[in-house]
């Protein structure tokens, strides 16, 4: 059985397809955002689309982003979507504003081809993602994008793709995950990917529970978990 999740609704954009697609999965969510938080004990889905600098003004409205952080950091699974993602860095071109800093490396705009790259594009699983027992397979999802991640770090590289040029596609670090691309919007392989991460924080996070009480009910839940 797959996890209940929070969708952060702060970002606008792509909330209602994504909203479809966990419909689709028989997935039930609850929606989060700064009136009525999420206490880190599910996993944290955010579907972003616009603006950088936009949806990290609107994260900061009541000190959201520093919650948001604070359960990331904690080991709270996270899933981030199109600008989604691109928040987790240091750094975006976009509005030259500062991401929450969750993994080192700046957001920039592509430089070649028709931008926004709007479309089917393949992505291949990076090579540090490759030796892994159960590597992400490779397949077409639809892509639109102005901006693209340049990670610090290259083990932090889930996807590539070729776009005039190769750039990252996806993200993985322990509990988070991110998109560039609209799963949501990929057909059966996209939902895939997304029935993939639903599944595995399911399974860690109920690998990780402790503590029955003398009735045999959960007492505690150790927090954390991979994607």
């Amino acid at each position: 059985m797959k996890t209940e999740v929070d969708l952060i609704d702060v970002a606008g954009g792509n909330l209602g397809s994504v909203r479809r697609c966990l419909d689709r999965l028989a997935v039930h969510y609850n929606l989060v955002n700064p009136g009525n938080p999420p206490d880190g004990s599910r996993p944290l889905i955010l579907p972003g689309v616009g603006n950088f600098g936009a949806v990290m003004a609107n994260l900061e409205k009541d000190g959201f982003d520093k919650l948001l952080k604070r359960l990331v950091e904690g080991g709270t699974p996270y899933l981030g979507i199109c600008v989604g993602m691109q928040i987790l860095f240091d750094w975006g071109e976009e509005s030259d504003s500062a991401g929450l800093g969750l993994l080192s490396g700046k957001v920039v705009k592509l430089k070649q081809g028709k931008i926004p790259q709007t479309g089917w594009n393949r992505i291949e699983c990076a090579d540090s993602q490759k030796s892994t027992n159960n590597p992400w397979p490779s397949g077409y999802v639809y892509f639109v994008n102005s901006f693209v991640a340049q990670p610090a770090n290259s083990q932090d590289v889930l996807y590539v793709a070729d776009y005039f040029g190769d750039f990252c596609a996806a993200v993985r670090r322990d509990n988070i995950c991110a998109f560039q691309f609209h799963p949501e919007k990929s057909g059966p392989f996209g939902q895939a990917l997304l029935s993939r991460w639903l599944d595995s924080v399911s399974a860690d996070r109920s690998s990780n529970v402790r503590n029955l009480d003398d009735d045999g009910r959960i007492a505690s839940i150790s927090g954390g978990g991979k994607c």
